[in-house]
């Protein structure tokens, strides 16, 4: 039997006889590695799922909105004093080469009814260029042309969950539905889209030509926002630059007068950006909390450790006396440390695991156990192990054998 296998050996049968005390002594590492496991799978699975669900806002997709920021942080600018015009929107659509799809854009929110069917629901109204900016195809039927928008016609296509609502399985298309009393034909279904970033089911729609919504339903002048998508990913912040000049040029805004803006642009990069910032700021809380867990399990353990070295001083004793080395002992109880903090590990893993299943069950997110995580996991275990075990270790292999061996 090698000298390993001997004080591998030892070390299991020392944690063996104090099973209680071993789990409750492992029980910070395996909260903190827990933690670990569990903090990696989710931020993960909420990366990813975050820059899915700005994926399905649109490709290379930018929103300029009316009003500014005010120094409280509020937003000012909307509604009636929204400053954008149908003007700007083709403004930017004939002075803007790095654009190729615009839209204008208004929202309201009204009861839809079909047969003995009702539901209330957002009413968007966008232009011909709406689905290529927002990348959502129809899966049934067609979207509106700009002949039906530029005669205000009362024509529409449903969301996927107000389609299912009104039709269950009865085709849609050709059908008609009322928007606030007034009568639409469905010419079109659009694909799945599933829920926005604000957990809002971005099915629940329906799509008509803006000049409909804007004149008909809701009758109003202003322009609620105005979308717009590039080509590649390359020339996002150059048509930004480029939409933000022409806007100032057309209001007459002065910013080395210190004018501000009457609008904002928002693009994927930006909310992208902010998303991972708030994801980062979430992982930070949680990492805390793991690390505060393994410093807690750590001195747990070299606090055990200390307790075992004074329960055994006879039996290090001895050890000494017929031949053991002070590296001997101290590997010993350096071992049994570190043991005892990879014990704690694997729990705590099989404990990550569990929170993420739970998570992607009980909430719906999804959520990824990476082969990083479980290293970097072993790796703390070991880490926490060594660092709190030397100590204890070290204290054991100075003890004189004489003392040891007349110690009771």
């Amino acid at each position: 039997m090698t000298k390993t296998t001997s004080i591998l050996k030892v070390a299991f049968r020392a944690m063996g006889r104090n099973k209680m005390r071993s789990l409750l002594t492992a029980l910070g590492i395996i909260i903190g590695v827990a933690c670990v496991v569990a903090t990696i799978g989710i931020g993960e699975g909420a990366r990813v799922q975050t820059e899915q669900q700005l994926q399905s806002l649109g490709t290379n997709f930018l929103m300029i909105h009316p009003g500014t920021v005010t120094s409280s942080g509020a937003r000012s600018g909307w509604g009636s004093n929204s400053k954008l015009s149908e003007e700007d929107v083709a403004a930017i659509r004939a002075e803007v080469p790095t654009v190729s799809y615009v839209s204008a854009s208004i929202r309201s929110v009204a009861q839809v009814v079909y047969g003995n069917q009702n539901w209330s629901t957002s009413i968007q109204g966008g232009e011909v260029d709406w689905p290529a900016i927002r990348s959502w195809n129809v899966a049934q039927g067609q979207f509106f042309t700009d002949q039906d928008n530029r005669a205000a016609a009362k024509v529409c296509v449903l969301g996927q969950t107000v389609a299912t609502t009104l039709f269950g399985t009865e085709d849609p298309v050709g059908k008609t539905i009322r928007i606030k009393n007034i009568p639409f034909r469905v010419v079109g279904v659009l694909e799945p889209k599933g829920g926005s970033m604000m957990g809002q089911d971005q099915d629940d729609t329906v799509v008509a030509p803006y000049q409909t919504v804007r004149k008909k339903i809701m009758g109003t002048t202003a322009v609620g926002m105005i979308m717009a998508a590039v080509s590649t990913p390359e020339l996002v912040d150059r048509a930004q630059e480029e939409i933000t000049a022409l806007l100032r040029q057309r209001h007459r805004i002065n910013r080395a007068a210190g004018q501000e803006d009457d609008f904002m642009i928002r693009s994927q990069t930006e909310m992208l950006a902010r998303a991972e910032e708030q994801s980062k700021t979430m992982a930070i809380l949680l990492w805390s909390i793991a690390g505060v867990s393994l410093l807690v399990g750590g001195i747990g353990i070299m606090n055990i450790m200390l307790v075992s070295v004074t329960e055994r001083t006879r039996e290090i004793g001895v050890r000494m006396a017929i031949g053991a080395k002070g590296s001997d002992i101290r590997a010993q109880f350096l071992v049994e440390a570190v043991v005892l903090a990879i014990a704690g590990g694997v729990l705590g893993i099989a404990l990550g695991v569990g929170i993420q299943e739970a998570v992607a069950k009980l909430a719906g997110w999804p959520v990824a156990v990476t082969t990083s995580s479980v290293s970097l996991a072993f790796v703390f275990s070991a880490v926490i192990g060594v660092t709190f075990g030397f100590y204890p270790a070290l204290k054991a292999s100075r003890l004189d054998p004489i003392e040891a061996l007349r110690y009771e």
